[in-house]
């Protein structure tokens, strides 16, 4: 599943033609995606224009003159493309080349601030994304985001916030880390390598992490998340910018998906382990 490097690649890619847009139509060529649409989803979008295309944690909004934030989450197979009207051609699928048409979602017909027609296609074969309307001046109280952790590269993400929250944490440090509540965006990807790159353990407790560790920690997660975010996010199976373009952030894992490899700091063989239902990677010697 996308986590924030990957969204955040997303919304940039998709800021250029979405902000200020207007929304002529919306297609939804199937009433639902991982959830139903909301009621009278295509009618309350149609005609809006597009205040601004943000992030919190994994999820893309976009502020409407209507009032309604429209959220959007791609699951782990939702991808975005823009495509201009004039250069399509009749019968031409919207979705990049390696994408199947069959699985455009939803399209979106949009009048953009250069006066230009613009398509933007959702796509999602296993259809895990959703979208769903909410009341912008409500929506830190919105199912989706409340009680959300801070964002980790922002000013609210502090060293002893972090540290204050984790001495309340019993759970192993690796777990907590994947809880929006502590912090938002952060998936399995990026708390195996800011683990690795703070050389912690991923079994020890977060309480015991709060302190030098924490700090170390602290600074691994921003260090981690600017990196992939520079390099356009990280491209195991499905992920792609807006543009099509891959990321590559990938080719710089320490030890996600390297079981067995060299550790890039000492040469021993990367360890796994399952935490909570999730593949945890990590090097034995180095991690303490």
């Amino acid at each position: 599943m996308p986590e924030l490097p990957e969204v955040e690649t997303v919304r940039r890619g998709l800021a250029p033609t979405l902000n200020g847009a207007l929304i002529g139509r919306v297609e939804a060529r199937r009433p639902d995606l991982r959830f139903p649409f909301p009621d009278g989803f295509t009618r309350r979008i149609a005609g809006a224009r597009v205040q601004s295309l943000d992030r919190r944690g994994k999820f893309l909004f976009a502020p409407l003159s209507t009032g309604d934030a429209l959220i959007m989450h791609l699951g782990m197979t939702g991808r975005f493309t823009v495509t201009d009207t004039i250069s399509r051609r009749p019968g031409q699928s919207v979705s990049d080349d390696d994408t199947d048409p069959r699985h455009d979602h939803v399209v979106f017909h949009l009048k953009t601030g250069a006066g230009e027609d613009a398509l933007i296609t959702y796509n999602d074969p296993r259809r895990f994304g959703f979208m769903d309307l909410v009341s912008y001046a409500e929506i830190e109280k919105s199912s989706h985001f409340k009680g959300m952790g801070p964002e980790p590269l922002s000013g609210a993400f502090t060293s002893d916030m972090f540290n204050a929250v984790l001495r309340g944490r019993s759970t192993p440090i690796k777990s907590a880390l994947l809880d929006q509540h502590l912090v938002a965006g952060i998936g399995n990807i990026y708390a195996c390598e800011a683990l690795f790159r703070a050389r912690i353990s991923p079994k020890r407790r977060a309480a015991s992490v709060a302190g030098r560790r924490g700090d170390r920690l602290h600074g691994a997660i921003i260090a981690v998340l600017s990196e992939a975010i520079e390099a356009g996010g990280s491209t195991l199976r499905d992920f792609a910018g807006a543009d099509g373009a891959l990321g590559y952030f990938q080719h710089r894992f320490d030890v996600y998906g390297r079981e067995g490899e060299a550790c890039t700091a000492c040469a021993a063989p990367v360890r796994k382990l399952t935490q909570a239902g999730r593949s945890t990677f990590f090097c034995g010697r180095c991690q303490r």
